[in-house]
């Protein structure tokens, strides 16, 4: 506790909810976060001011260090004094590149308020555009930090007037974006401007920076700050100490933070209807809307570290209530009971024990092992709706094939394997059934790079094979012949189905939560009819959803339906879970129930007779729908000179890329373009020896699409051969039975 010297204070502006400001650093990578929160740490007397900038404090970890790039999002708590008051920043400082995404997803489920970095001399990039439009839809307001303004100096020697001229290109593309997809009601009272302050630049590695209200008061000017890299090096060097001396950048960013983020009390009012679906006149309800510290207890967990000591330890947002230790709790979700062993305050990675933590801050807690990022925990006794599903803009689409170099390492394999997955929800293991191997899918190359590096610190040595592409499987149109009948094996018992297409926009309410299995019948039915014009008996008879599948049981008037459901259930799970075409997972489909016959002896339909009954006519209409193997695209964005965008472009198309836009900006061309993910291995290096390193360029997951039909057949044998299955898929005949 001895570093932190405002531990007491802390704790005393815990209680005091409009002196609060839950905030997270967001940005493109390699755009300064970290840079900038050693700073802000250092005006806390976290660290000292000498080693701000190097130290990268929030970059705990030691390959984070190394690489001087952020994997895991990490939170401090600081006291800043502003006009006299005393404020308490709880801070997150997030990682930039898009395998850690799902890291800023959840860091902003817990803030109210978000600083936007911004490279100067980059300006926006697609990632950047990516976190903002993330903090808009939680509805965190934005504020932003032009950052690395000293390159646009000694660099690119602009005068004050082309800086200007630069700073206000940047501000306008990131109020298009807030205007693009900040709340109705607040598309225009959170547009970022100069004038009021909600503009801060400078240099973070130079622990300089400056707003609108600070150059007044402390009578600066462009000229002066250019002035301060002019001369010698040694000069430059004195000179720009004194400038981060007269106007540390700490100062106007801690300030922004207190006057223009909001405090809980303001936020969670708004918030409220967009992260939960509860009713806002219920006693939670009414306690979230007043952040009441004396209300029943609701809180959002964003993050799970599992501690060789403590166990599982559980961060998250309190939004209502108090956590404090010893409370018996209700995990909405899993439906499952635990006592709060432990309450810490999380400072990056010590954690300090208190004994409560009340609503509106940020809280961590031990003693609930087989809790999940996600989760809601409620007070015991309170019903409540859970929060809404973190909404992650990518899926894991690259895939390993993993295995511990000795055998004996299998139980230290299944444990790092449990705690990795737990701690970070992007990363997806699972065992093929067919081949019996370990598979673990991530984010993108680097997210496996990391999580194998990970492995590694656990004491444990891996094989990995090379990167695989994970492919979805679906059909061209909707099955139009008579239903599909399958038999069980004893032919007992029959089932008749019909596949069709669901709509894209249904696909993307069920892979966001807005239709999922944890609502009432009468929730999705209504959403289901009235956004998406299903018909009644439809919409009311979704019975299992599985990927971005549905079941639907338009059975009538049959024995024993209900006795046989949970294993037709099953049946569908298993046939979705594992396509026909190369046993990849499908997608966007209605399987329709349409009639039934059950043996009325139990003996004759159990598991073993209704699951192969089910999954049998769901792949066998499906072949009769004009199937198709759909891969994942990646969308590209390069910022490069003039003079390197040819070698771009012809990468691009060696490399079935498709150019989408290219915009000039001075003397730079922004190539916008798709990409398969399957022939984006390696690119990094290729397109850092074709643009002698001058080119700046992001991917992110962008949608699923149809393999090139020429390409088709081909890839679906090599992942039928990789799989170990006979390299031609089966035929409709071997799956649809006659009567």
């Amino acid at each position: 506790m001895g570093r932190y010297r405002q531990i007491e204070e802390i704790v005393r502006l815990m209680a005091q909810t409009e002196r609060i400001r839950n905030t997270s650093i967001i940005a493109h990578v390699d755009h300064g976060k970290t840079t900038l929160s050693d700073s802000l740490l250092a005006a806390a007397g976290i660290i000292s001011e000498q080693v701000a900038g190097q130290k990268l404090f929030l970059d705990s970890w030691e390959l984070e260090q190394k690489r001087q790039m952020t994997v895991f999002a990490s939170n401090i708590s600081l006291v800043h004094t502003f006009k006299g008051v005393d404020y308490l920043i709880n801070l997150i400082d997030t990682p930039g590149h898009i395998d850690f995404s799902g890291n800023v997803t959840r860091s902003l489920r817990a803030v109210d308020g978000a600083l936007v970095v911004v490279d100067a001399v980059e300006g926006p990039m697609t990632q950047t555009e990516t976190v903002l439009m993330q903090a808009l839809r939680e509805r965190v307001k934005p504020i932003l930090f032009i950052n690395k303004v000293d390159r646009l100096i000694k660099e690119l020697k602009l005068t004050p007037e082309e800086i200007q001229k630069k700073f206000a290109r940047i501000i306008t593309r990131i109020n298009s974006i807030i205007e693009r997809y900040a709340p109705p009601e607040h598309k225009k009272d959170w547009q970022v401007k100069v004038e009021d302050g909600r503009v801060a630049f400078g240099s973070a590695l130079h622990k300089w920076g400056l707003n609108l209200p600070h150059m007044k008061a402390k009578g600066i000017t462009f000229k002066d700050i250019i002035d301060a890299y002019t001369g010698e090096p040694e000069e430059i060097g004195r000179k720009v100490e004194a400038l981060s001396k007269r106007i540390p950048v700490y100062e106007p960013v801690l300030d922004m933070f207190c006057e223009h983020l909001p405090s809980p009390l303001e936020a969670q009012p708004y918030r409220q209807s967009q992260i939960w679906p509860g009713d806002p006149n219920s006693p939670v309800g009414k306690a979230m809307a007043k952040v009441d510290p004396n209300g029943p207890l609701l809180m959002c967990i964003t993050f799970i570290e599992v501690d060789p000591h403590s166990g599982v330890v559980a961060i998250g947002r309190v939004f209502s209530g108090t956590v404090e230790k010893g409370k018996i709790v209700r995990l909405v979700t899993s439906r499952q009971k635990g006592s709060i062993q432990q309450v810490y305050m999380s400072m990056a990675t010590d954690r300090v024990i208190v004994e409560k933590i009340p609503a509106g801050n940020i809280a961590a807690l031990s003693g609930l092992p087989s809790i999940h990022v996600g989760e809601t925990i409620a007070e015991e006794g309170v019903e409540t709706a859970p929060f809404e599903a973190l909404k992650y803009v990518s899926d894991p689409v690259v895939t390993v094939a993993v295995e511990p170099e000795d055998v004996k390492d299998l139980p230290l394999f299944d444990k790092v394997i449990h705690k990795l997955t737990l701690e970070d929800p992007n990363l997806h293991f699972k065992i093929d059934k067919e081949s019996g191997q370990y598979l673990l899918s991530g984010m993108g190359e680097l997210h496996l790079e990391v999580t194998a590096y990970r492995m590694q610190e656990a004491g444990l040595k891996v094989r990995m094979s090379k990167p695989i592409v994970i492919y979805r499987e679906t059909i061209s149109r909707d099955y139009k012949g008579p239903p599909v009948m399958g038999k069980s094996p004893n032919k007992h018992n029959r089932l008749w189905v019909t596949v069709e297409r669901l709509r894209p926009e249904v696909i993307e309410a069920i892979r966001t939560g807005k239709i999922n299995e944890m609502q009432t019948r009468d929730e999705r039915q209504k959403i289901l009819m009235k956004e998406f014009s299903w018909p009644t008996e439809d919409a009311r008879n979704v019975i299992a959803i599985e990927g971005t599948n549905i079941l639907v049981n338009r059975i009538k008037g049959r024995q024993y339906v209900e006795e046989v459901l949970d294993h037709v259930k099953s049946g569908f799970r298993d046939a979705v879970a594992t396509g026909v075409l190369a046993k990849e997972p499908m997608y966007g489909l209605k399987v329709n129930l349409e009639d039934i016959l059950i043996h009325e002896d139990p003996v004759h339909r159990g598991p073993a007779q209704i699951l192969p009954m089910t999954w049998r006519p769901i792949w066998g209409s499906f072949l009769l729908s004009e199937p198709k193997l759909l891969e994942p695209i990646l969308s590209f964005e390069c910022k490069v000179p003039n003079d390197f965008v040819s070698p771009v472009i012809t990468l691009l198309q060696k490399r079935r890329g498709k150019i989408l836009d290219m915009v000039n900006e001075e003397d730079m061309v922004i190539v916008k373009a798709e990409l398969p993910v399957a022939e984006s291995f390696g690119i990094a290096d290729e397109l850092r020896s074709s643009t002698q390193g001058r080119a700046f360029w992001a991917t992110q997951f962008s949608r699923w699409a149809p393999v090139p039909e020429s390409m088709q057949a081909e890839v679906i044998r090599q992942i039928r051969e990789r799989k170990g299955l006979p390299p031609t898929p089966p035929r409709p005949e071997e799956f649809c039975e006659e009567e």
